[in-house]
């Protein structure tokens, strides 16, 4: 059966590949990103409807709520920033923004998305934490922080919509996505994280995008609540002394 998904972060690596299998199985999208020309070409691509506007501006969130229709079977907030600094070179701006980008506007967008959540028999919605929420790496304080509490977040919303609308999120280690670009274009280095992880390779957009498009699906239907690492091994396992 045909659902109805709504898409934040519809043009970055991971968005843009789960709106991909989605639509390829046969369901209705509507695309969110402030990214005119990538937004429009995948909207087209897809044939789905789009709302083009910034979710810092939580004005915006509620009209690309409405403008994705009355009903919504699934929300996924594929928003995302990598702010690497060392603790002395960061400032309010970066916490705040980091802050902001990943989590605040998560909440409001399902806080707006919610009335259309509802009408849905199977709802669902799929955020998105990092590895680096749950392992201390240096020079990541301010998204550790802000990915920390999408986590957090995951938890509190499952607890207060079950059994209505069901909330997961992915953690994912090392991606390779355009966002992501500036840590594995250097073979040497991609190489290098890639040998930090158990199976010992950085991670593919499809990876995560398969996982993303499971829990959105009614396949689903008794997952809640969970923060599920896509990391290779890399959170849990030390394979080598």
């Amino acid at each position: 059966m045909s659902k109805k998904y709504l898409i934040f972060g519809a043009t970055g690596g991971i968005g843009a590949a789960t709106a991909r299998l989605l639509a390829a199985r046969g369901h209705q999208l509507h695309l969110v990103s402030r990214n005119t020309d990538a937004l429009t070409s995948i909207a087209a691509e897809l044939n789905a409807s789009y709302s083009v506007g910034d979710v810092l501006d939580e004005s915006f969130l509620q009209r690309a709520v409405n403008e994705a229709g009355d009903n919504i079977d699934g929300l996924i907030y594929a928003v995302g920033s990598i702010t690497l600094k060392a603790l002395p070179r960061l400032t309010r701006a970066d916490f705040i923004r980091d802050y902001e980008l990943n989590a605040v506007s998560a909440a409001l967008a399902i806080q707006a998305a919610l009335p259309a959540l509802k009408k849905s028999e199977h709802s669902a919605v799929v955020l998105f934490s990092s590895i680096a929420a749950a392992q201390g790496f240096g020079m990541h304080a301010s998204i550790a922080m802000a990915k920390g509490a999408i986590s957090s977040l995951t938890l509190s919303l499952a607890a207060e919509l079950a059994p209505h609308v069901r909330v997961n999120a992915i953690a994912p280690s090392l991606t390779q996505t355009p966002l992501s670009k500036s840590l594995w274009q250097n073979e040497a280095m991609a190489q290098s994280i890639a040998g930090l992880h158990p199976i010992p390779r950085l991670g593919q957009v499809a990876d995560i995008a398969s996982l993303a498009a499971f829990l959105i699906s009614e396949e689903a239907c008794w997952i809640t609540g969970q923060v599920i690492g896509v990391d290779g091994g890399r959170s849990t396992l030390r394979v080598k002394g």
